[in-house]
């Protein structure tokens, strides 16, 4: 099993869903970080069983919440380029390099 590794933006991103969650109800957005690590630990141990997206750029979507996961899987790391809203630009994380 390979470790995963998130960019700072996608760590950011994250945060900043986990945030607005739990602002919306106490212990949605603990909830919401337990679907992300859950959806990473899965991509860590299958990395090629999700679709790829863009060259070798991959999405797993995040259970119950409207966000997907982007990642890259790299000889020796998962990189985690993006924790997506599925409502932002599609193409709006193509800038980032692990």
């Amino acid at each position: 099993m390979k470790t995963p590794r998130l960019l700072r933006p996608a760590e950011e991103e994250m945060l900043e869903a986990a945030f607005y969650y739990e602002q919306q109800a106490a212990g949605l957005g603990q909830d919401f970080l337990r679907k992300v690590h859950s959806a990473i630990d899965e991509i860590a141990q299958h990395p090629t069983r999700w679709p790829t997206v863009r060259a070798d750029i991959r999405r797993r979507l995040v259970h119950r919440f409207p966000y997907a996961v982007l990642y890259e899987e790299q000889p020796r790391e998962i990189v985690v380029i993006a924790v997506m809203h599925l409502r932002r630009h599609p193409t709006y994380w193509i800038d980032r390099t692990p």
